[in-house]
């Protein structure tokens, strides 16, 4: 095999030892299977449910309430700045593994500076979503073809704060899911059609990159 080959070859250059298959690197759980590996975190998911207290809550549906979208609500109360950092800082480990969440977490680490009790809400929710899905994760099947298959949008002035819109996008080996991105746009745009060509052009930008 080339992977016993490389390991011979590693060990006449450098004083190393084999620890054998990957199945844990950096809090991400790697499962090799036959058909496949599997990449999750849900060890790390039950840590911060217990660390936060989030154990036995009711659990929720969705990450987010589409229906409810995150304002700046100045004269609502503040909440534990610090408190609110930590969870921020949490969930956003998990999005190296969990692209279900990367938008509502950018959304929710905007207002760092001074959150209020609504974005503590949006928050805990996300929290709740974790508990009854702790062992989501991505599936690399060994089966599926390498085309380069890209995805984006831009959502037209979607940030309150600023009034700038976001650009989400996503990239493909063939059924594998390999990078994934939602960044708010530098500049404001005047019409859809601008933050849709800044959302492409930012697209574009990680094609070429995966392809060089």
């Amino acid at each position: 095999m080339l992977c016993t080959e490389f390991e011979k070859l590693m060990h006449k250059k450098f004083q190393m030892s084999s620890m054998g298959e990957l199945t844990f690197f950096l809090r991400l759980q790697v499962i090799q299977k036959d058909d496949g590996i599997f990449i999750n975190q849900d060890k790390y998911v039950d840590e911060i449910l217990k660390k936060f207290d989030f154990s036995t809550v009711k659990t929720a549906s969705t990450p987010m309430e589409t229906s409810k979208p995150l304002l700046k609500d100045v004269k609502a109360e503040d909440v534990d700045v610090h408190l609110y950092r930590s969870m921020i800082g949490s969930l956003m480990y998990l999005t190296s593994s969990k692209p279900d969440l990367m938008f509502v977490v950018c959304a929710c680490a905007r207002f760092q500076v001074t959150p209020k009790v609504s974005h503590l809400h949006a928050l805990k929710r996300i929290f709740r979503y974790l508990k009854g899905q702790p062992k989501l994760g991505l599936w690399y099947p060994k089966d599926s073809p390498f085309d380069l298959e890209a995805y984006f949008d831009g959502d037209y002035v979607g940030a309150s704060l600023d009034r700038k819109s976001t650009t989400k996008g996503c990239q493909f080996f063939g059924s594998r899911l390999i990078s994934w991105q939602c960044k708010k746009q530098t500049i404001v745009g005047n019409s859809t059609t601008e933050a849709e060509y800044v959302a492409d052009a930012s697209c574009c930008g990680q094609v070429l990159w995966i392809q060089n």
